[in-house]
C-alpha cells in the first residue's frame, strides 16, 4: 500500500502516552464479542477474566509512558488510511446519500482504555462505539494479526481500520442504531444473526473504501487486496474457533464465516455501491 509523505487526518485521538485504565467489557458493535473475547483468550494465552464481569466499571488509573519510533510510524499508517476514509466517504455519502459525511474520531490506545461502551483492551479487538462516534483501537493488534493469525501486509491493517469506520457509516446512515434496538429485543442467537449481518455490511463497505482508494489515491499496489481478503477470512469466527481446538458452533458466530467475511467484502469492491451490501435484506449471506 502507498500511504507514506500522504496526508494525515487530524481526527486521530492518541491515548498510548497515558494509558488509562477502566473495568467492564468493550459494548460497542465491531468489538469481537462475549465468544471471540474467550476464543481469542483461549487460542493467545490472555487472562479475559476482567472483560468477562457485570458490567460495573473500577476507577479508571493513568500512567505516563514514552511513544516509540515504531508506534509513532502506527500512528501516521492509521492516521492516512482514516484520512483516505474520511474522503471516500464523502465523495460517497455526495453521491449515493445525498447527505454530508460526518467523519469518525479514531482513538489510539495502548493495552487498555475506557470509553462510553466500557473499558476495553487488547483482548477485546478493535471496536466501534456509537455512544462517542469513536472507533478504539490498540495498534499492537497489527501484530497480532499478523503473527499469530497470519494476516500479514499493510493493506490487511488498513481493512481493518477500514472496518471499524464502516460501522460508523452504518451508524450515520441510521442502520447500526436501529439494528441494535431489535437486538436488545431478540433472545441470544437472534441477536447473534444479526450482529452477523451488521459484520458482513461492515466487510461490505471496507469493500468499496478499498475500489474508491484504488481509484482516487492509487495506493492499493499488486497483492494489496489479497491481503485485505485474507485477513478477513483469518477473522472469521469459524476460523476462529478451530484455532481455539474447538468444533465451529454456527449459533454462536457474531462475525460471519471466513468465506462470508470474505465474499462480501470483494461484492463492496466489485459493486463499490451501497445498495449492493444490504446483507439485511440477503437471504443468503
Amino acid at each position: 500500500m502507498r500511504w507514506q509523505g500522504r496526508r494525515g487526518s487530524a481526527n486521530i485521538e492518541d491515548r498510548r502516552g497515558s494509558r488509562r485504565g477502566g473495568g467492564g467489557m468493550a459494548g460497542g458493535v465491531g468489538g469481537v464479542g462475549l465468544i471471540a473475547i474467550l476464543l481469542i483468550g483461549w487460542f493467545f494465552g490472555i487472562d479475559v477474566s476482567p472483560f468477562l464481569s457485570d458490567g460495573q466499571q473500577s476507577a479508571p488509573s493513568e500512567q505516563s509512558r514514552s511513544i516509540s519510533a515504531a508506534e509513532q510510524r502506527e500512528a501516521q499508517f492509521v492516521s492516512v488510511v482514516l484520512a483516505d476514509t474520511e474522503e471516500v466517504w464523502a465523495e460517497i455519502f455526495r453521491r449515493q446519500v445525498g447527505e454530508p459525511y460526518r467523519p469518525a474520531t479514531l482513538v489510539l490506545f495502548s493495552e487498555v482504555t475506557s470509553s462510553p461502551c466500557g473499558g476495553a483492551s487488547g483482548a477485546t479487538g478493535p471496536f466501534y462505539c456509537p455512544a462517542d462516534r469513536k472507533a478504539y483501537l490498540d495498534t499492537a493488534f497489527f501484530t497480532t494479526l499478523e503473527d499469530r493469525l497470519g494476516a500479514d501486509g499493510d493493506f490487511a491493517a488498513a481493512y481493518v481500520v477500514a472496518h471499524e469506520i464502516a460501522h460508523h457509516v452504518q451508524n450515520e446512515l441510521g442502520i447500526l442504531g436501529q439494528a441494535n434496538r431489535i437486538r436488545a429485543q431478540s433472545n441470544e442467537i437472534e441477536s447473534n444473526a444479526i450482529s452477523v449481518r451488521i459484520e458482513l455490511q461492515a466487510d461490505c463497505f471496507s469493500g468499496i473504501w478499498a475500489r474508491y482508494a484504488e481509484e482516487r489515491f492509487g495506493s492499493v499496489e499488486p497483492g494489496d487486496l489479497q491481503e485485505a481478503v485474507n485477513a478477513a477470512r483469518q477473522i472469521g469466527d469459524d476460523t476462529l474457533q478451530r484455532r481455539a481446538g474447538r468444533v465451529p458452533q454456527p449459533h454462536t458466530f457474531s462475525h460471519g464465516t471466513s468465506e462470508q467475511r470474505a465474499r462480501w467484502f470483494q461484492t463492496g469492491y466489485e459493486q463499490a455501491d451501497i445498495r449492493a451490501c444490504d446483507t439485511f435484506s440477503a437471504r443468503q449471506l
